[in-house]
């Protein structure tokens, strides 16, 4: 008996993403494995027509100075249960230097209940360039109320009529 439910709990956990809403805010940290520095950072999931999509914020200080950059990012659920983020665009920043383009963000996630609170966890990457190592680290968020102080949402809010962002209400 005991191996039958440890057997069908197994077997159905994928499905559980499925029962779970990712759509919304979600806020903790981003740990760089290089620097050895945890980020704040943000993402807003919404999903229309099937189909989901989300915006990120990460931010950093360096000498006093805060430094931001908001992304577009596309969100998959895949077949094992896991939540796959990855950047499609960095829409708008601040930092002291340009940016390469072709740095892109991979996030995949595992979605557990923790209590009251539903976290994404899990590692991320990003792929190496021309002038940028890889990079690692792990994302750890957690979903929280729309209500929630937000940077990400005050600016998507704020830049809503300029690059056809989905306003949260």
């Amino acid at each position: 008996m005991k191996y039958l439910i440890h057997t069908i709990v197994a077997l159905c956990c994928p499905l559980l993403v499925f029962c779970q809403d990712i759509t919304g805010l979600w806020k903790g940290t981003m740990f760089n494995d290089s620097t050895q520095k945890s980020l704040p950072y943000e993402i807003y999931i919404s999903k229309d027509n099937g189909k989901y999509s989300g915006y990120s914020y990460s931010w950093f200080t360096i000498n006093d100075k805060e430094y931001y950059g908001v992304k577009k990012l596309k969100v998959n659920i895949a077949k094992d249960g896991k939540v796959v983020i990855i950047d499609a665009a960095l829409i708008d920043n601040n930092y002291p230097v340009t940016p390469d383009k072709n740095v892109r963000q991979l996030n995949v996630l595992d979605i557990a209940n923790r209590g009251e609170e539903i976290v994404l966890d899990g590692p991320f990457e990003t792929k190496r360039t021309k002038d940028y190592q890889e990079l690692t680290g792990r994302v750890n968020v957690k979903k929280v109320s729309l209500l929630t102080q937000s940077d990400l949402l005050a600016y998507l809010q704020k830049n809503a009529g300029d690059n056809n962002f989905t306003v949260v209400k």
